[in-house]
């Protein structure tokens, strides 16, 4: 991937920045993200999760609102979402 220079992003860093997940329902979806979230961002309140779960109630979306510092955290999280074995879709 090629490296976006700070002048050219659409993000001013540091900023609160919201990501989704979305993965199938289960009772420790939302514990094991908040996990994630604060591998990267240590101040991350897993109380500030915001959870909908889909109309068959088969999948949870969640938000998930972290402070990123730079371009390379923000994919990190991104990447580290992604990979995880309960998670369908990260936006």
């Amino acid at each position: 991937m090629k490296p976006i220079r700070p002048e050219d992003s659409l993000i001013t860093y540091p900023c609160d920045f919201p990501i989704k997940v979305m993965g199938r329902a289960h009772d420790d979806f939302a514990r094991a993200m908040a996990e994630v979230a604060l591998g990267f961002d240590p101040a991350f309140d897993p109380a500030t999760i915001e959870i909908r779960p889909s109309s068959s109630g088969n999948y949870l979306g969640l938000t998930l609102t972290v402070r990123v510092t730079s371009r390379e955290q923000l994919d990190d999280l991104y990447r580290a979402l992604h990979g995880h074995e309960m998670v369908s879709v990260v936006l």
